[in-house]
C-alpha cells in the first residue's frame, strides 16, 4: 500500500496511477488521513482475460431450419409495410 498526502500526490501523480492500475492500493490523506482519505483503484483488474478469437468453435451448434422465414412472422413485415 502506498500512502501520500496531497501535496505528494500531485507532484508524483502520474506514479501513483500506475501503481493502481498494477494492483496496488494507493491512499491519498489531507492532515494525515483526520479530514479525508482518497483510495485509487484500477477500474479494471489488471489480471482480466482477452476475448480469444474462435475460443467457441465447435461448442455452439444450429437447428438446420434456423435460417428458414417464419411464415407468421413474414406477414406481420408485410403486414406492416403495407400501412
Amino acid at each position: 500500500m502506498t500512502i501520500s498526502n496531497v501535496h505528494e500526490a500531485k507532484t508524483n501523480l502520474s506514479k501513483l496511477l500506475d501503481d493502481a492500475a498494477g494492483g496496488n492500493e494507493v491512499v491519498i490523506t489531507r492532515r494525515g488521513g483526520a479530514v479525508t482519505r482518497f483510495k485509487l483503484m484500477p477500474i479494471y483488474p489488471s489480471h482480466t482475460k482477452h476475448a480469444v478469437f474462435g475460443a467457441y468453435k465447435h461448442k455452439i451448434s444450429f437447428a438446420p431450419d434456423y435460417d428458414t422465414a417464419d411464415q407468421e412472422i413474414t406477414d406481420l413485415f408485410e403486414e406492416g409495410a403495407n400501412n
